[in-house]
């Protein structure tokens, strides 16, 4: 059930109470397609042939939860490489999104990583450019969507 949100003070003692999750596809499953069939599928049109591949069962995933509720969720390859990052639209512009971003640089650390890669919609290169990435491509479609390379190189 959507949670009703009254005013901002509400707002921000919810996002404090949202739990970032290390999960296996095989964990959670069901609540990793219900954030990315919302986002991408349905929001975007992304095909779920494109969407769904079989490099999620070997990715490290990170799942946004409320109240027991999956809000979003991104994906790690190898520790070096960020994708399937998706946050439901009423959780947008929240912080939501710099939680998931935020614990997957340190994950990438962790493991000794020296840089990592995404592929960034045209529309959330600010986003990631304030987490230090920069673009390092031109841009390109990708799944009819424009997209950049980016990289953040690690110390």
């Amino acid at each position: 059930m959507p949670l009703r949100i009254q005013n901002s003070a509400e707002i921000k003692n919810l996002i404090k109470q949202v739990s970032i999750k290390h999960v296996t596809w095989q964990q959670a499953e069901s609540d990793l397609r219900k954030v990315r069939t919302v986002v991408f599928i349905e929001e975007q049109s992304v095909t779920p042939e494109f969407e769904w591949d079989d490099i999620d069962s070997g990715a490290v995933h990170l799942l946004a939860v409320l109240e027991n509720e999956p809000i979003g969720c991104l994906r790690i390859i190898h520790h070096a490489k960020i994708g399937r990052m998706a946050v439901l639209s009423q959780w947008r512009g929240l912080g939501v999104g710099k939680m998931l971003l935020n614990e997957a640089i340190n994950i990438c650390r962790t493991y000794g990583s020296k840089q990592i890669d995404l592929s960034a919609q045209t529309h959330a290169i600010h986003f990631y450019q304030q987490a230090g990435f920069q673009i390092t491509s031109e841009e390109y479609t990708d799944v009819h969507i424009p997209h950049v390379d980016m990289r953040l190189m690690l110390n």
